[in-house]
């Protein structure tokens, strides 16, 4: 599948693997920076095939890679991949780059590392569990700080998820945050469609972050720096 172009004269765009993505940054862009023009692709193969390979391999790197210079070369500000199991991959390209591009989950990391010391990851993919431990370790070492990290699959869920039953992969997420919370200090979702289901929770005795606010909002600072 040839990886879409980023639409001509986005301020913003967003490497997806699920269209599901695209109403929640479109909402936060009318929320937080009205006016700006985002662009937004959809590659879902490029997700499904790690699930099927356990996880990233050169092949799949490559494709991402020419997914994330295809929208680059459309001139946007910054160009952000919303997938966490591919987001390695984007700072990779970043190196060689000349337009900025992020991972939504690294601010997600950065906050976590300095909310609590015992940190629980949450996601549906296995692979996924892997790849954010491994960002955090890193978060924490730029931090300068040690933390200890807790995973929690939930692969149950991404049935729903698939067959777009939202309401449920959300309820079912909500019902073991409550459990999982009692275990550590700070929750972070691995993955951006996870965010409702922090807000179904309810209250909780600790943070539970999720990626999609924090990531734009990076992605707004470097709009603003390059401006």
């Amino acid at each position: 599948m040839p990886p879409a172009i980023a639409m001509r004269g986005a301020t913003i765009a967003f490497l997806h693997t699920s269209a599901t993505h695209i109403e929640t940054f479109d909402m936060l862009g009318a929320e937080l920076a009205p006016g700006i023009v985002l662009s937004h692709a959809v590659r879902e193969d490029l997700l499904y095939a790690a699930l099927k390979a356990g996880g990233v391999t050169p092949t799949i790197a490559l494709d991402t890679q020419d997914a994330l210079r295809a929208l680059a070369a459309g001139g946007p500000r910054v160009v952000v991949c919303t997938c966490s199991t591919l987001g390695a991959v984007a700072e990779e390209a970043a190196a060689t780059s000349v337009v900025p591009m992020l991972r939504i989950d690294r601010p997600m990391a950065d906050i976590a590392v300095l909310s609590g010391r015992r940190i629980g990851i949450v996601a549906y993919v296995a692979s996924t569990l892997e790849g954010t431990k491994r960002l955090v370790e890193d978060s924490g070492s730029r931090a300068g700080v040690s933390r200890e990290i807790s995973s929690f699959l939930f692969d149950d869920v991404w049935p729903a998820f698939q067959a777009g039953r939202l309401h449920d992969y959300y309820r079912a997420i909500a019902e073991r945050l409550v459990e999982a919370a009692r275990e550590v200090d700070v929750l972070i979702l691995a993955q951006a469609s996870m965010a409702p289901a922090a807000d179904l929770a309810g209250r909780l005795p600790i943070p539970v972050l999720s990626s999609p606010r924090t990531g734009f909002e990076r992605a707004l600072a470097f709009v603003k720096a390059s401006a």
